[in-house]
């Protein structure tokens, strides 16, 4: 029997005037953060480095160097570095394979230090598992070096296969290699003799730049910070603290501010995810939601001919075809002044699931009564 099932989704919105408030709490509640969590001091930051470096001793597991001409290159020409001359020669190993190394020197990271680099294949090798890195400069946005790496690479996933089946778990073709690289250059920043600085929201606002910039002037006594833009709060090295910028952004960083947000929904079509802000306020709401489904179902069925008759066996079709409307759901209305995990209630009682719950907010969106921004990703 082959069954065919349709479902053509019916929704009606009504919607009508009056405030909502929508919040995570029957109270509102304030939540403050260091400033250390919601902003960053421009110009210390994270570096990105990234090399070219061959893996060798794999367990048969490298590039084919016939189709990886970049692997067999430079096996050849790491060789004739070491004093062996192999060009024109025929090489077949597979236990070499051509990789990228990345990393990110952090900040005032010191000459002698050591980082964590990542190894990712470039060839067809298809496990890194039990190679050895050689020695890799890592370079810069400016082409210049500023670490080495080599050492043994350690990956989470593995790979096995057998003459009719096989089986893979995780990446085996990315490895890590812990503490795998020396830093050799220093990136030149020189915080302590700096007279002022900049503080970077992550997220920014004008109300929490305003709020920040007060919070740091009434802990210091006097007016040092000042907010330009809503992403940056500039600060100036006051009297006090005689050239001691350390001291300075140590104390700041650890003043707790609100950060405020704007009202905004965020929906992702794909998986069907919502996340609403606790400011976000609608007019009060009346839902009616109702699936229409029809469902054929087919059961073919077989003719046979009476004995020592001419007929021939057919097979007769069956159709059967239900319809449900399903009447029972009812309007309901959202009342003024409930909350958030009310709304959201009320609305999964009328059986609206979270992809009808985002075309909801959109058609709320399009009537002009939700005060707050839509962000699809």
């Amino acid at each position: 029997m082959n069954t065919f099932t349709s479902f053509i989704g019916y929704r009606f919105l009504a919607l009508a005037g009056l405030v909502l408030v929508a919040g995570l709490f029957s109270s509102p509640a304030s939540a403050t953060s260091r400033i250390k969590d919601i902003a960053e001091i421009e110009g210390i930051r994270d570096n990105q480095l990234v090399g070219y470096g061959l893996v060798v001793g794999l367990d048969g597991t490298g590039d084919s160097l016939n189709n990886s001409p970049f692997t067999r290159q430079s096996l050849v020409a790491m060789l004739e570095r070491l004093g062996v001359n192999t060009r024109g020669a025929t090489l077949s190993t597979k236990n070499v394979a051509a990789v990228m190394v990345t990393g990110n020197l952090h900040s005032f990271a010191t000459q002698g230090t050591r980082m964590d680099v990542t190894v990712s294949a470039l060839g067809d090798a298809s496990s890194l598992q039990g190679g050895t890195l050689l020695v890799t400069p890592l370079l810069g946005a400016n082409s210049e070096v500023f670490a080495v790496a080599q050492g043994s690479v350690a990956i989470a996933g593995f790979s096995a296969q057998g003459d009719a089946a096989s089986v893979t778990r995780g990446v085996p073709t990315v490895g890590r290699i812990a503490s795998g690289a020396i830093i050799e250059r220093e990136i030149d920043f020189d915080l302590q003799d700096m007279r002022s600085l900049r503080l970077a929201l992550r997220n920014p606002d004008l109300t929490t730049a305003r709020r920040m910039s007060r919070t740091i002037n009434e802990f210091v006594g006097i007016r040092l910070a000042t907010a330009p833009d809503p992403a940056t709060v500039t600060i100036s090295l006051p009297p006090d603290f005689a050239g001691d910028m350390m001291s300075l952004l140590a104390d700041v960083e650890q003043l707790r501010v609100t950060p405020d947000q704007p009202a905004k929904v965020v929906v992702d079509e794909q998986s069907g995810i919502i996340v609403m802000g606790r400011d976000v306020r609608v007019s009060t709401v009346a839902v009616a939601q109702g699936n229409l489904t029809v469902l054929i179902t087919e059961t073919p069925q077989v003719s046979q001919p009476e004995p020592f008759s001419l007929g021939a066996t057919v097979v007769v079709p069956r159709t059967d075809v239900l319809v449900d409307d399903e009447r029972d759901n009812k309007l309901a209305i959202v009342q003024e002044g409930i909350s958030l995990q009310e709304l959201v209630d009320g609305l999964n009682a009328l059986g609206i699931g979270p992809r009808d719950m985002i075309a909801i907010l959109q058609s709320i969106k399009a009537a002009g009564a939700l005060q707050a921004a839509i962000e699809v990703m």
